[in-house]
């Protein structure tokens, strides 16, 4: 019953809750002189529920209290959180620009008014439609991506191999089991030559592992199924426990180490790295993992790796990490989403002399429990000689 925000393991919490609160507070407080009159008692009221809401998730997600809630209070405390603040900034931005534009003048005729009026009240609900499209249609649309991996002097008992990818899952109340068995059912429906689950099964410690990895264990493929360690496995301190589960299930985590496979008279050597942290050395030692002779593969979380990873000689990786951006748009034929500010590697195939990476957008959501223009997806990657 003792609070753990102020321990190492609760800091991070601790840090979120006094960002996000002192980030909406100014935000309310701006709103306020921004636009006074009804809108100020309007304002206030969402900012206190948004804050009784942020506090109680974060309480519950940090003391020993946690285990005596539902799940889904804490989780869906810290989504209303930021749901609450993206669509108030998406909001503001949307009525400025509505101001702006349709400016009243002193030789508008009253029917001009009227439709102004309606342009600006259609731009204004124009972030709710999108985020409310985002979180209650296309974050469900889970699809199949097949994608061709061209890879020069690729051995030709590998030429046509399918590999299935399953990435950043984040089994939670904002993704059901019954969700990701329909992930599971779609990668074995590709009769893939071998799986690769390449981390993020759940978000936090209090999400469904166990059900996660349960659910994983139905994969199927030729050579096996086949897993790295994310950040959230970090966060949630399971790496250990994930990893030895995973084994007693039929699944191999690769934890800084290597397996060869054997596909007709070639080899494939399929290496795992735990999470990369940002702008730490990456790949640290992995130059060990290579075997001479075999068609070198490297599963990484953090798509930042590839760079070292191709001088390193892994003619292909495969990551996740970015969800794709998960709220993306594009205007002028450039996309735009957060996880461009991070790393230049977001969505899919990426090339470096005869190196690849593939980056899969993943099944499921962190923060804004909402995709746009990123939908989920299984991925299955077919490696063709060239």
């Amino acid at each position: 019953m003792f609070p753990s925000l102020f321990t190492i393991r609760g800091l991070p919490d601790t840090v979120a809750f006094f960002l996000v609160a002192s980030a909406q507070t100014i935000f309310a407080w701006g709103l306020q002189r921004r636009y006074p009159g009804r809108s100020k008692s309007a304002i206030t009221a969402a900012w206190a529920i948004s804050m009784v809401v942020l506090t109680l998730g974060v309480v519950l997600r940090s003391t020993r209290m946690a285990r005596h809630f539902p799940l889904w209070m804490s989780s869906w405390g810290r989504g209303a959180a930021i749901a609450w603040a993206f669509m108030s900034v998406l909001m503001i931005g949307c009525y400025e620009l509505s101001r702006l534009i349709a400016r009243p003048r002193a030789d508008h005729d009253p029917a001009r008014r009227e439709v102004l009026r309606a342009f600006r009240w259609a731009l204004l609900g124009a972030p709710v439609a999108a985020v409310g499209y985002g979180t209650f249609v296309q974050r469900f649309r889970l699809r199949l991506r097949e994608q061709d991996i061209p890879i020069p002097g690729l051995p030709a008992d590998l030429n046509g191999l399918r590999i299935a990818q399953l990435t950043d899952i984040h089994l939670s109340p904002f993704l059901s089991v019954r969700e990701l068995e329909r992930a599971v059912a779609m990668a074995n429906e590709t009769r893939p030559h071998l799986t690769l689950v390449t981390g993020d099964l759940i978000t936090s410690g209090a999400d469904p592992l166990d059900d996660c990895l349960r659910t994983l264990a139905f994969l199927k493929s030729d050579a096996g199924v086949f897993g790295c360690m994310g950040n959230h496995e970090v966060y949630a301190d399971t790496e250990s426990y994930t990893e030895r589960e995973a084994a007693r299930l039929g699944m191999t985590f690769l934890r800084q180490r290597s397996k060869t496979l054997r596909f007709g008279t070639s080899d494939l050597n399929l290496a795992g790295v735990d999470y990369q942290r940002f702008k730490k050395p990456y790949l640290k030692g992995a130059e060990k993992l290579i075997v001479p002779g075999a068609f070198n593969v490297l599963m990484s979380h953090n798509p930042d790796v590839f760079p070292v990873a191709a001088a390193k000689g892994f003619p292909l990786t495969v990551a996740g990490h970015t969800h794709g951006g998960q709220v993306k748009v594009e205007i002028l034929r450039q996309d735009l989403n957060v996880a461009r500010l991070f790393t230049p590697y977001v969505d899919g195939l990426y090339q470096k002399g005869a190196s690849s990476m593939f980056v899969s957008r993943g099944i499921g959501t962190i923060g804004l429990p909402a995709r746009l223009g990123a939908p989920p997806e299984v991925a299955l990657l077919k490696l063709c000689r060239t």
